[in-house]
């Protein structure tokens, strides 16, 4: 039997507004996933702590305040200092289209912006995860 993906779904920052985070959590756990959800007004230090210590394969940040560019390559960071660097780390919230790049090429693997169906947000994690062999 294959274990679950368990995934951090994040808020990290000032951002309060997490009502699209649950939505998501709420797929990836009807998806069969297992999900932790921080909360609101998380730091990225808090965030890549529970990474490592919930021992999960993905990190799902949501950013609505615009502080994206900042609070994203700083929990990658984190996580890279821990030595967590296997974890498929996306995100998503209100991101504009010429701040994905940056973000990419900070470490975040894929960004998913509104409207994005839950769908899709489920079958990238599936796909690029990686698994315990």
């Amino acid at each position: 039997m294959e274990d679950k993906i368990r995934i951090l779904v994040a808020k990290p920052g000032l951002d309060g507004h997490d009502r699209g985070a649950k939505v998501l959590a709420r797929a990836f756990m009807e998806a069969g996933m297992e999900v932790i959800y921080t909360g609101i007004r998380r730091t990225p230090e808090q965030i890549a702590e529970v990474a490592v210590q919930e021992d999960v394969g993905v990190v799902a940040l949501s950013c609505l305040s615009g502080a994206h560019n900042t609070l994203f390559p700083k929990v990658v960071e984190l996580l890279r200092e821990k030595g967590a660097s296997d974890v498929l780390i996306i995100g998503g919230g209100v991101i504009p289209e010429e701040d994905v790049a940056f973000l990419k090429e900070k470490g975040v693997q894929e960004i998913f912006g509104p409207g994005t169906s839950l769908s899709v947000c489920v079958e990238y994690i599936r796909t690029h995860v990686k698994r315990e062999t």
